[in-house]
């Protein structure tokens, strides 16, 4: 793969990953055909900021994690109001890192289509 498109790939979503994996992401799309890469440059991956305001918002309903897939954990937190509120004050401070990881798991389903 062309070093220029992987470079604009890794400024243009940097920020739906941990800087630790970078290197990681950046050896293997150096590694990709085209076909691949284009598949991986067209994945939606999700905003860890917008996740944090829609859990600050709508944690407590669930929301949050119904938009990360965890569908099990959503019920729970719609149906206990978020754990009486313990759990939507803890996902405050998980949901980034929470969105990171799961960004990071569709890129590797990505890669080994």
């Amino acid at each position: 793969m062309d070093s220029q498109k992987v470079d604009l790939f890794l400024i243009a979503n940097h920020k739906f990953f941990e800087p630790r994996q970078l290197p990681f992401i950046r050896e293997q799309l150096t590694q990709l055909d085209d076909a691949r890469f284009s598949i991986i440059s067209t994945m939606e991956y999700r905003d860890p900021t917008t996740m944090l305001l829609v859990s600050i918002f709508g944690g407590s309903l669930g929301i949050d994690r119904f938009m990360l897939g965890d569908t099990g954990l959503g019920v729970a937190k719609f149906l206990t109001a978020g754990g009486c509120g313990i759990f939507t004050i803890i996902d405050w401070f998980q949901i980034q890192n929470i969105t990171k990881r799961k960004n990071m798991e569709l890129f590797m389903r990505g890669i080994n289509l």
